[in-house]
């Protein structure tokens, strides 16, 4: 079927899936730290699992599969009751904390079937700090429920001991209705080329995350894909350059690409070759290009927003 020119979905010709397949390991010893140092596994994870190096990993971001039934390729997830699937995370969870160095954080996502789970497998064995919630755009309607939009990101730390660099992701938000003090002093906000904004905080509540599309360079055919600006946060508030950022459930690399384009070390483990090595191509990729949408010059910028620089103020557009 002939794609449309705008459709910028990342895809493999037989000839590339052959070329980066030879990049990917398969574990079957101890592995040392430094030959796991920017690598993506092919393998099933607890099938890695005892070769995992101690205390290598900085920041620990897991994508697992949900509570639902789900199809990735070749593999299937069937959705199972609430003990097993605790049960289940606490298979992979416990025997993952032995990778944490003792400052590490970890950030564990779900959504509203998989949550309750999550957390109480994770204050068994972490520093629970916060739950984040991220809205989806997209999502389908329901008749008889309320429309899921929602998805949840588990904040843990191994200590008291651990990293956090807000500054590093404040959002920058127009200011519609600016006001000044009796002096004619802008009141928290200021004012560039591009308007008035003011950087604010970030919350536990995310509204500023655009699900990749079809349109977007980064899109693939995952089925459930993270953003790379959603990935970005969490690496920038909770890991240096230079650190090792480890990824159990790599999909199509968002996590492994993002850690890349903002200097971090990564290591991903993904089951399915296919999409690990769409991973090694958005990889090399980055290479030549770490842009991230919605992320640009340190700042992060409200959903579909964007500077657009060289127009004036009331030309500008909010893509």
């Amino acid at each position: 079927m002939q794609r449309s020119p705008r459709n910028k979905t990342i895809t493999l010709s037989g000839t590339e899936q052959r070329t980066y397949a030879e990049r990917l390991l398969c574990l079957s010893s101890p592995a040392e730290a430094s030959s796991l140092t920017d690598r993506m596994i092919n393998q099933d994870l607890f099938a890695a699992l005892p070769f995992l190096p101690s205390g290598f990993a900085d920041l620990l971001i897991i994508d697992p599969p949900y509570n639902m039934d789900k199809k990735f390729n070749d593999q299937s997830f069937r959705e199972m009751s609430a003990s097993d699937y605790e049960a289940y995370v606490d298979s992979w969870m416990k025997p993952l904390l032995r990778t944490l160095k003792p400052h590490a954080s970890v950030y564990v996502c779900g959504d509203w079937r998989s949550s309750t789970a999550l957390f109480s497998v994770l204050s068994r064995y972490l520093i629970v700090r916060n739950r984040i919630t991220w809205e989806r755009e997209k999502g389908r309607g329901a008749l008889s429920n309320w429309k899921n939009a929602s998805e949840d990101i588990w904040f843990c730390t191994v200590s008291d001991d651990y990293h956090f660099n807000v500054d590093a992701v404040k959002i920058r938000k127009r200011v519609v209705a600016p006001y000044v003090d009796a002096a004619g002093v802008p009141k928290d906000w200021e004012t560039d080329d591009h308007g008035a904004f003011r950087l604010t905080h970030p919350s536990n509540l995310w509204t500023d995350i655009t699900v990749p599309y079809w349109s977007m360079p980064e899109n693939t055919e995952h089925p459930t894909q993270k953003p790379e600006k959603l990935i970005a946060k969490l690496i920038l508030a909770s890991s240096r350059p230079g650190d090792m950022v480890f990824d159990p459930f790599a999909g199509s690399g968002s996590t492994p690409v993002t850690a890349k384009k903002l200097g971090r070390h990564y290591c991903g483990i993904e089951i399915d070759s296919e999409y690990a090595c769409i991973t090694e191509k958005r990889l090399h990729a980055a290479g030549n290009d770490s842009r991230i949408q919605g992320y640009e010059d340190g700042i992060f910028y409200e959903r579909n927003a964007a500077p657009n620089r060289g127009v004036k103020q009331h030309e500008r557009s909010f893509l």
